[in-house]
């Protein structure tokens, strides 16, 4: 079991929590609440993969330069599992139509 600690600049914080996935073999579970900076804390059960989370989590925020902080609790997901995980998370923080006044 390893724990990492990334930090991302963001400038765009999100609009309310998410949590999407579940702990489970080849999957993870993605917990997003609003923050002013982009911290993230991964629990993997798989050790030695930092510099793939590093370079994946990278690409992603590169992408999406929001604000928040990001809890992955990993049980030996992929890159690609890893980023639509996030990417679902993501979406789900967006202001529903009823919030935006439509």
């Amino acid at each position: 079991m390893e724990t990492l600690q990334l930090n991302f600049p963001g400038t765009r914080p999100i609009a309310r929590r998410a949590h999407v996935g579940v702990v489970a073999s080849g999957d993870l579970e993605v917990l997003l609440s609003p923050a002013e900076t982009t911290t993230v804390t991964i629990r993997t059960s798989v050790d030695g993969f930092g510099p793939i989370w590093r370079a994946t989590l990278e690409r992603f925020f590169a992408r999406h330069p929001v604000a928040m902080r990001v809890e992955i609790n990993d049980a030996g997901a992929t890159p690609g599992v890893v980023t639509l995980r996030l990417a679902q998370a993501l979406e789900e923080t967006a202001p529903s139509s009823q919030e935006s006044g439509s």
